[in-house]
């Protein structure tokens, strides 16, 4: 039996898109191509899909799933080793759920009091964090930026890298409360909020509006991506994409 690349796409959350650049850069060629043009795609290409979005989840990029898979040599043991890293993800995932809910509780008790006495531990606002997934990310995506970006980074002291991922992960949670609370992505508040996400970007690399859009829409095509944002709140990733497109209309276009 054989499925439509639009059928692969629907069974496995993965774009159209993405998947015919698996088969650009021969990760994962289509079974068949039929006169039309549309990729066809059969059982052993399903599992192939599996394993790479397996191993996107674990962190590894797209040169290190393909010199996995052309080593590889049985499925099976290749799966048993995919499930034990899967197994240690879950453990990191469980600490990121109590890291946030942490956060949350202690903003939450803290309401009104003053900024510098609302978290007990700065320290724990980090644990369970893994950030090296999206420099990975973004390296594949935007090799130019990325690397103006590690430029800058590379200039950075760790008290500068601890305040940065304060802000973000800040932001975050305020993000998520508006969008909790229904307001609109276009509100001004939400708008000045995108406009210091925008400005935190510009730190590093300065994107167009159309770079400025990709970017919000990674957020929610990415599986990883979203995840991360999701995570604080089901949802955020395409309601902080919406808000960067109307910023990006508004601001930048």
């Amino acid at each position: 039996m054989a499925w439509s690349i639009a059928e692969v796409a629907r069974m496995s959350g993965v774009t159209s898109r993405t998947l015919r650049h698996y088969d650009e850069v021969g990760l994962l060629p289509p079974a068949w191509v039929g006169g039309n043009g549309y990729r066809y795609y059969e059982e052993g290409e399903l599992l192939r899909l599996q394993q790479i979005l397996v191993m996107r989840e674990l962190g590894l990029g797209l040169v290190e799933i393909g010199a996995v898979l052309a080593e590889q040599v049985d499925r099976v043991e290749a799966l048993r080793a995919h499930h034990l890293r899967l197994m240690a993800e879950r453990d990191r995932l469980d600490t990121l759920v109590r890291t946030v809910a942490r956060t949350i509780a202690e903003l939450e008790e803290a309401k009104g009091m003053d900024d510098m006495t609302k978290i007990n531990r700065p320290e724990n606002l980090f644990e369970g964090f893994d950030g090296t997934r999206q420099s990975d990310e973004a390296r594949e995506r935007w090799p130019q930026a990325w690397e103006q970006s590690r430029q800058v980074i590379e200039t950075l002291t760790a008290e500068d890298m601890e305040q940065w991922q304060r802000e973000v992960t800040a932001q975050m949670i305020r993000i998520a409360e508006f969008m909790a609370a229904g307001t609109p992505v276009a509100d001004p508040a939400v708008q000045a909020e995108i406009d210091a996400h925008y400005r935190g970007v510009c730190r590093f690399w300065t994107p167009n509006a159309t770079a400025y859009k990709g970017v919000g829409q990674t957020y929610v095509e990415d599986p990883q991506f979203r995840q991360n944002f999701d995570k604080i709140a089901e949802g955020l990733a395409v309601y902080q994409r919406d808000a960067m497109v109307a910023y990006a209309d508004s601001r930048l276009s």
